[in-house]
């Protein structure tokens, strides 16, 4: 089969396209034939060096395609059958994972990170990872669905315990993680303000439910959060950008307000007053991914309707170099799509 892999860690010119054994299922997996993959943030740290990363690597988180073979310990799947897999790795079998918490299992890691993912042509994938995607759902639409919709309802509903009613602020609208975030936001009756770079950007986070938008390169987002919100703030910041944005982050919250982070764009490195956090009572959170009932819960909003997944633009396997250059320039609108 054909795949994209990294025999060592640097730019786009280390992804090497090229001929690999097909893979194989095991009796209690899945053959999946990958027809789409998402591109993730996590696929550029992947491919420049990260812990635990063994070589050659095959990068890709978000999988969608249709079943070739079904393992003969499997059932309720048949070849065929569309389908997208669940983004991560986990044991299935410690405490947590039997808990349901299987983003807390000691062995959990994202596809394409701590194992191969699906820049390849067939993937082979546990049966609980594997989940039946609605013909509403083209492959391309499917493969921008899981890691940041998982992520974004974890952060969300699963961490900051969002209510009806809120003010919301959700950085970054031109992310995938922004894109989930403002949608689920509006879900749950929020007012939502958001930030991007560019007014187009902004337009299309309005077009998503966004009420409000905050040009970050021309106006201060605390500032102009203070206006928006009659001086009070926000009750919720979900924050993955980083050092670029953290500061501005904690100064558009409200007294008691929470700010839940799941990602570090721009650096990890940030600071805090102290005298901030426990004065005006704030709540800090750190969120990871999310749990297979999680994805199940968002899946089923995205099935219905109620959630949208945004497809930017569509690239080759071949052509995967191309994709993260794409990426690395910050201009896109939604989700990069790989079609083997």
């Amino acid at each position: 089969m054909k795949a994209v892999r990294i025999h060592q860690f640097g730019g786009p010119e280390v992804l090497t396209y090229e001929d690999i054994p097909d893979a194989k299922p095991r009796k209690d997996q899945v053959l999946v034939r990958v027809r789409a993959c998402s591109l993730n943030h996590l696929d550029i740290w992947v491919r420049k060096g990260l812990p635990g990363v063994k070589l050659p690597h095959i990068l890709g988180s978000d999988i969608a395609g249709d079943i070739v073979e079904v393992g003969e310990y499997v059932g309720g799947f048949k070849a065929g059958q569309r389908v997208l897999l669940a983004p991560m790795h986990f044991c299935g079998y410690c405490e947590k994972c039997v808990s349901g918490v299987q983003n807390q299992c000691r062995q959990f890691t994202v596809l394409g990170n701590g194992v191969d993912g699906g820049n390849c042509e067939l993937i082979a994938a546990p049966a609980a990872s594997v989940i039946a995607i609605p013909d509403s759902l083209d492959f391309n639409q499917a493969a921008s669905v899981p890691l940041v919709f998982v992520t974004a309802w974890h952060t969300l509903v699963g961490r900051a315990a969002i209510r009806p009613g809120q003010t919301v602020l959700v950085l970054g609208a031109s992310s995938g993680v922004g894109i989930a975030a403002i949608q689920i936001a509006k879900l749950f009756h929020c007012r939502v303000i958001t930030t991007a770079g560019d007014q187009a950007k902004l337009a299309k986070g309005r077009d998503l439910g966004a009420d409000f938008g905050i040009n970050h390169y021309q106006q201060k987002i605390s500032d102009e959060v203070r206006k928006i919100t009659n001086k009070e703030g926000v009750d919720i910041v979900v924050e993955h950008v980083g050092a670029a944005t953290w500061d501005e982050s904690v100064k558009s919250l409200k007294s008691g307000g929470t700010l839940v982070t799941c990602g570090a764009t721009t650096g990890p490195s940030v600071g805090i007053d102290l005298r901030h956090l426990f004065a005006r009572q704030l709540a800090l959170l750190g969120s990871y991914m999310g749990t297979m009932g999680e994805l199940h819960e968002v899946l089923r909003h995205v099935f219905a309707g109620r959630l949208r997944p945004v497809v930017d633009r569509t690239f080759p396997l071949s052509e995967l170099r191309a994709a993260h250059e794409y990426l690395e320039n910050s201009q896109m609108f939604g989700k990069i799509v790989i079609d083997p």
